[in-house]
């Protein structure tokens, strides 16, 4: 959380857009009911392969987490070779300096790593995201279609400012 330094970091075994989004509901459970003022998430990505702008299942799974927060999501994506932009990136050196040397051969070291950093002055919460996630979901056009119309993109930067209201405005 950019305003607070509140560092939360999810693991698991395997990078996906579902992991992704399932990681951000697991937060939003954690952290809702001291942040019952929030409307609105801003979402700082990086344009990865598992959260770009263009990616239907993550998409997907983004229209269905507005609606189930009933939180208005707007998605902001660093644009290619400027993640020196992007603060998370000096959260991930504390890390690294954490982890540096150590044989990172069990999720337990990993998490154990994990917990011992500070970023700004804060340990983070740390967590193990269970669960099996399938590499390369996508969505066809004609599945897509009813999702894409729930985006609303940047008229000046349509590819790195995308807006996503809850259904029928519910907060």
């Amino acid at each position: 959380m950019v305003a607070t330094g509140a560092l939360t970091l999810i693991f698991g075994t395997k990078e996906t857009s579902d992991f992704w989004v399932d990681g951000l509901k697991l937060w939003w459970g954690l952290v809702k009911s001291n942040q019952s003022h929030i409307r609105r998430l801003v979402i700082y990505l990086d344009n990865g392969p598992n959260n770009s702008g263009t990616r239907t299942q993550f998409l997907k799974r983004m229209v269905e987490f507005a609606d189930w927060s009933g939180l208005e999501i707007r998605l902001v994506y660093y644009p290619p070779y400027h993640s020196k932009y992007n603060p998370i990136e000096r959260c991930w050196s504390s890390l690294e300096k954490k982890w540096g040397g150590e044989l990172l051969n069990s999720i337990t070291v990993i998490l154990q790593c994990a917990l011992r950093m500070s970023w700004k002055g804060q340990h983070p919460t740390v967590m193990q995201l269970e669960g099996e996630y399938t590499d390369g979901v996508r969505l066809s056009r004609k599945e897509m279609k009813p999702y894409m119309a729930r985006l609303e993109r940047s008229t000046s930067l349509p590819k790195y400012d995308i807006t996503i209201k809850p259904k029928n405005g519910v907060h």
